[in-house]
């Protein structure tokens, strides 16, 4: 086995701190979950979570897929891109410049999600975004931002703009690139993007069968907010932790090791 086929075997669970180690943990269990639900796309997309009490943040190690990362393996960078331990590996520049411009303006996000899945970026492409046709769309709908495409995100003036547009806002739309989430913790940012991602896949099969569609009336629209807050027993977020221990004890069973 030549030395790119093995994998860094260093565990930093004693050189970090109690927080940011479970913080890790977490994190490494979010990018192992986009892997199970078939959600990745090899190595090009990217989550992002700050160390508690910092601007520092971690992001995935460039040239790992998602099923292989773990708690050690993440990158801890500052809001600036330097890397702040050691590590073997880079960080997709792309995903510094969109992570970045979030973090620094919404000091109430502790995550950030962005993925490139068919669905996603088929309603990314459509003139009229996500359309009230689901239960899962309402959700979203709530708190909706769109960023309109500018290339591959390598062009650092860029962040002001995506900074603008996502506002106070929790979900986001790239049209022509795909979907993203910003919550206050990783398993709410985890419960946004499944509740996205389920949106964009209904809204692509209804309209594949044709006929005239049904959409949510706008009254009900306008109370959705009122209504997340009680579905999710939480007045903010999207309530996360509710299935996030049933998601790791699926995780643990099927694809293990996250936590290493």
């Amino acid at each position: 086995m030549t030395a790119a086929h093995v994998l860094p075997t260093v565990n930093l669970k004693e050189q970090v701190s109690a927080a940011e180690w479970q913080t890790r943990v977490d994190l490494a269990a979010c990018y192992r979950l986009i892997a199970l639900y078939g959600w990745d796309d090899l190595i090009f997309t990217h989550i992002s979570a700050k160390v508690p009490g910092s601007e520092e943040f971690l992001i995935n190690p460039f040239g790992l897929m998602f099923h292989e990362i773990t708690a050690s393996s993440l990158v801890k960078i500052d809001l600036a891109g330097n890397k702040l331990m050691d590590s073997p590996f880079e960080i997709n520049p792309a995903g510094y410049t969109i992570h970045s411009a979030v973090h620094e303006v919404r000091h109430d996000v502790a995550c950030v999600l962005h993925i490139h899945t068919a669905a996603g970026i088929a309603v990314s492409a459509q003139k009229q975004g996500l359309l009230p046709l689901s239960q899962q769309s309402l959700f979203v709908l709530a708190s909706l931002a769109y960023h309109g495409y500018e290339g591959v995100a390598l062009n650092h003036d860029e962040k002001g703009r995506l900074q603008q547009d996502l506002g106070d806002k929790n979900f986001m739309i790239l049209p022509n690139h795909g979907l993203l989430t910003a919550a206050g913790s990783i398993a709410d940012a985890f419960l946004m993007m499944f509740t996205l991602q389920r949106a964009c896949e209904i809204q692509v099969m209804a309209q594949s069968g044709g006929a005239e569609l049904i959409h949510i009336p706008q009254q009900i629209l306008d109370g959705a907010k009122a209504m997340v807050a009680g579905v999710m027993k939480s007045p903010q977020g999207m309530g996360g932790a509710l299935p996030w221990p049933a998601l790791l004890r699926k995780l643990d069973q099927q694809m293990p090791g996250y936590a290493q």
